[in-house]
């Protein structure tokens, strides 16, 4: 049966970032499903369920689980990425059955929360592709951590009549600071590819958990804040057993 799929952008993490609209489609769907990405990351978890409660409650409707299958680190990147998509797939399909048949009829509705917004750099759209039957999307934007950097630093992403760059950390530390820009925001950075530029020729606003209670940002030049940034991130990623972190660079 074909199933109508839902990608809800849920804001990075704090509540009252999730829109009226993200409210109305969870409360009307059949099932929700969550992601599970281990123990370490139950966090994630936890605060999908904490938006639940607090803005559904007792409307919530059935929440199922899935685990995130691990990607590959054994064959090149695209590939990895490719194979880790088809299992994310069939995770998603495999769930979808569970609830019906643990529900004991059709389900036709179905949820995902997302950080930030499905439609920026979230592959949840391109997982989506592969099921079968392929669904009907409806992507319900959230606010990113772009924005909710831009907002946390008070300042805008762009210069006057200057374009900027939506980069990763991957191609930031393969490529170097692309040379047809003044400004670069970086997302998905695990390894603090900011290290890899001549720290002296760059400013950096850097942020973490942004928009949530533990947000963390810093900025300044880079050369005297990258050593801080490596050492602050590390410690909340011990307490915390996940970060998400996103980065704005500029030539000085």
């Amino acid at each position: 049966m074909k199933i109508d799929l839902y990608l809800v952008g849920i804001g990075t993490g704090n509540i009252e970032h999730v829109t009226k609209q993200a409210v109305n489609i969870l409360g009307s769907s059949d099932i929700i499903m969550v992601p599970k990405k281990g123990s370490e990351k139950s966090d994630l978890a936890n605060l999908r369920y904490q938006i639940c409660d607090q803005l559904l409650g007792s409307k919530t409707p059935p929440v199922f689980e899935f685990d995130i299958p691990k990607r590959s680190s054994e064959v090149e990147y695209l590939e990895a990425v490719d194979h880790w998509h088809e299992a994310i797939a069939n995770a998603w399909q495999s769930t979808i059955e569970q609830a019906q048949f643990t529900l004991k009829h059709p389900v036709k509705k179905v949820s995902l929360m997302i950080w930030g917004d499905p439609s920026l750099y979230d592959s949840a759209l391109r997982i989506a592709e592969r099921l079968d039957p392929m669904p009907s999307v409806t992507v319900v934007p959230g606010i990113t951590s772009i924005q909710a950097l831009a907002a946390a630093h008070k300042i805008p992403i762009n210069d006057l009549g200057s374009p900027f760059l939506v980069t990763t950390g991957r191609r930031l530390k393969d490529d170097g600071f692309p040379k047809d820009y003044e400004k670069v925001v970086v997302v998905l950075d695990g390894n603090c590819s900011f290290n890899s530029l001549n720290r002296p020729d760059f400013y950096i606003w850097w942020g973490a958990y942004l928009g949530m209670k533990d947000q963390i940002i810093f900025s300044g030049n880079l050369d005297d804040v990258a050593d801080l940034i490596v050492k602050e991130r590390k410690k909340a990623r011990d307490k915390h057993g996940w970060i998400m972190d996103t980065y704005l660079i500029k030539k000085r």
